[in-house]
């Protein structure tokens, strides 16, 4: 870092330019190597891959080169020391941070050790990001003590606060998948029904047809269909899945399922007639977010092309003024 801020330096004579333009460097770095991991991870996820990864066998392997059993060990470690970690820093009682565990069981992270891992996590990132603005304080000595408290201190609490920030990214955007994928699937709900499968079946269809496209809510049937198949109630583990998505409108399906067994009637109606109830209420949606745009379009009518406007139609008018007056 010296030698760069040496470089640099050399080249720059200024006494912030330096400081300034290795900071950006460092910035530019750390966006690159971010935006270089989002691509990885979002062609790893890619469903077409996925579609081909299952379609291969199978193939068993065991670690024999000395490389590979270095590299599984030191995994092993590094999560028994994240575990150890998590003991020490997750809140303890029943009821601790539970709407943290709302938060990981929507995001899908529902091992036995997200929740700790979570804090273990948040942990390592708050006392890394200290660390990173003392290393940086220290190129700045005009700073007073209480200044450089202060710095660190605000340092700290964004590294503090950037775990949530990504958990309530990732909660956000599975549940707008699921919510995407919703529609399809209650489509596909009616066609199996109507054709004479029974719920669970229908479930395990639907899980199967939107495996590809829809993985998050095919995991959630999948999922409900294993609970129905170890002897939970159907409205139970339906309602699991309500409370592991929050969406209202599968609340609203689990609602009218559950009445529909208590009281005798068909399920096939019952999915038929709150299909045409959610269809319009998409329209209702589409058609507010359509009336909203109107007053959305002001504020950027206001701050891009009212300053362009005064500045024709006023700024000849001032410039005469000026010329006036000298």
């Amino acid at each position: 870092m010296d030698y760069l801020l040496g470089i640099i330096s050399s080249i720059v004579e200024d006494g912030w330019a330096p400081r300034l333009i290795f900071v950006l460097l460092v910035g530019a770095a750390v966006f690159a190597v971010g935006l270089s991991i989002a691509f990885i991870f979002s062609a790893i996820n890619n469903p077409l891959r996925r579609r081909l990864a299952g379609l291969k066998q199978p193939v068993s392997w065991q670690l024999t080169d000395s490389t590979d059993s270095k590299i599984a060990s030191s995994s092993t470690a590094a999560q028994r020391s994240m575990k150890k970690l998590s003991e020490y820093v997750q809140p303890k009682g029943k009821n601790a941070n539970s709407k943290i565990k709302q938060q990981l069981i929507r995001a899908g992270l529902r091992n036995d050790s997200a929740y700790g891992s979570f804090f273990a996590v948040k942990t390592i990132v708050f006392v890394a990001v200290s660390a990173i603005a003392l290393v940086v304080i220290r190129w700045f000595p005009e700073l007073t003590p209480m200044e450089a408290m202060i710095y660190v201190a605000v340092a700290g609490y964004i590294g503090f606060i950037i775990p949530n920030m990504v958990l309530d990214q990732i909660e956000k955007r599975r549940v707008h998948s699921i919510r995407h994928a919703f529609p399809d699937a209650l489509d596909l709900f009616v066609v199996c029904v109507e054709s004479g499968l029974g719920l669970t079946a229908t479930i395990q269809r639907v899980a199967k047809e939107i495996n590809i496209s829809h993985p998050e809510l095919a995991e959630e049937l999948h999922l409900v269909s294993s609970e129905m198949r170890l002897g939970i109630d159907r409205i139970d583990a339906l309602k699991g899945l309500t409370v592991r998505t929050g969406l209202d409108e599968i609340r609203g399906l689990v609602a009218l399922i559950d009445q529909s067994v208590r009281f005798g009637t068909g399920i096939a109606e019952t999915l038929r007639v709150y299909s045409e109830e959610f269809r319009d209420k998409r329209m209702q949606l589409a058609e507010e977010e359509a009336a909203k745009i109107g007053t959305k379009l002001i504020f950027p009518l206001t701050l891009c092309i009212w300053p362009g406007f005064f500045l024709v139609m006023i700024g000849p008018a001032i410039l005469g003024v000026l010329e006036a007056i000298k």
